[in-house]
């Protein structure tokens, strides 16, 4: 009997976890700062970033990418974040709609890594505090986007996931330097390449046990990342299993035929270092 309130207790703890960090997530009714509009430019120079990623990443044995955060040189740093002044400087309303995309992602991403080298050595992002309740460094305003002061939640939820809102596979493009994030692109986001990268980042995702997994008993334990964005994976877990079988390889779509409920979500915090 104890062993079953223990184990009734843990799960609680879990859930109440979980809760916790989607109530952490932001609204993302309002897009701050205001960067809407659709131009004609497609082009724009991310060779720096293209070039960081080339050099300093790397793809373990269980298929997790890696950055060699203790390697990277000081003058690399320094251009990594000439490279973020660079791109705030850059009217993003004047840019295609998968031109700005390509912006948002690798800034979004560049930020996390440039986050993580001022504070490195660390164990986990999640270590990276202010003050109060944080639960890591996204709503530390880093950047001045149009005259705003502008977060790595203000990124994501306040411009990417409003100007996308039917596009839940931005979410396998986006990096937070955790093992368990889908993994880092190792090549920086163009308006070419965008769209059939966020084909290919959610494959690798979904078809890996960091996506999600299925027991020899049949249950199902999936990424935090399918609770968190709930929503944005239309709204229930049949929604979000329907979508995990559309980029399902044949073997795993086979496992989750019929299934309609997902039984435990995991997530690891630690850092995606090497």
């Amino acid at each position: 009997m104890l062993r079953f309130v223990l184990i009734a207790l843990s799960m609680l703890a879990l859930s109440a976890c979980a809760s916790l960090e989607r109530l952490a997530i932001p609204d993302n009714s309002l897009t701050r700062p205001d960067v809407r509009g659709s131009g004609t430019v497609a082009r724009l120079d991310h060779r720096v970033w293209d070039s960081f990623l080339q050099d300093h990443t790397r793809k373990d044995p269980a298929g997790v990418v890696r950055v060699g955060y203790a390697k990277v040189s000081d003058s690399d740093h320094a251009e990594l974040k000439q490279y973020l002044r660079m791109l705030i400087a850059v009217d993003v309303a004047m840019l295609t709609k998968e031109a700005q995309l390509a912006y948002w992602v690798n800034l979004y991403n560049a930020l996390t890594v440039d986050v993580i080298l001022d504070h490195y050595p660390v164990a986990s992002i999640r270590n990276i505090k202010g003050k109060g309740f944080d639960l890591g460094p996204w709503e530390d305003k880093r950047l001045l986007v149009n005259g705003v002061e502008t977060s790595l939640h203000d990124i994501e939820h306040g411009i990417i996931r409003p100007l996308w809102p039917d596009m839940p596979e931005i979410h396998y493009v986006l990096n937070c330097a955790a093992v368990g994030c889908p993994n880092l692109g190792q090549r920086a986001y163009t308006a070419k390449n965008i769209t059939d990268a966020l084909g290919v980042a959610a494959r690798s995702y979904v078809n890996d046990p960091r996506g999600i997994r299925v027991s020899e008993s049949g249950q199902i334990t999936a990424s935090k990342i399918y609770s968190w964005y709930l929503d944005d994976f239309g709204g229930s877990e049949v929604a979000v299993l329907d979508h995990i079988r559309g980029y399902a390889a044949p073997e795993l779509r086979a496992k989750l035929a019929g299934k309609t409920r997902i039984q435990r979500y995991e997530y690891d915090w630690a850092l995606n270092g090497f």
